[in-house]
């Protein structure tokens, strides 16, 4: 099963946070979630009133930071996932 974001919605796979202590020590317990995320699949683009769609400005691969709010979680095969608009990408990381 695959998920196809339809309109301006992009899926992303949110990057978790991993608590680094003073010394070095990687403590992955935590399930805090980053704004940081990877665009994993993304829609045809919102269409406008003159029957055309809009561009999108993300491609799948890119690495892009999210409003901490918004989208909707979805699960797929125990995967995490978030459906969010492109308005909700602040930016695309290079």
């Amino acid at each position: 099963m695959q998920i196809k974001p339809l309109g301006d919605n992009v899926l992303v796979k949110q990057i978790k946070a991993d608590e680094v202590t003073s010394f070095g020590l990687v403590l992955p317990d935590k399930d805090e979630k980053k704004a940081e995320a990877e665009v994993v699949a993304v829609g045809p683009g919102k269409l406008l009133e003159n029957g055309q769609r809009s561009n999108m400005e993300v491609k799948v691969g890119d690495k892009v930071l999210l409003k901490n709010w918004g989208g909707e979680k979805v699960e797929l095969n125990k995967e995490e996932y978030k459906i969010v608009s492109q308005d909700d990408i602040l930016a695309v990381i290079q």
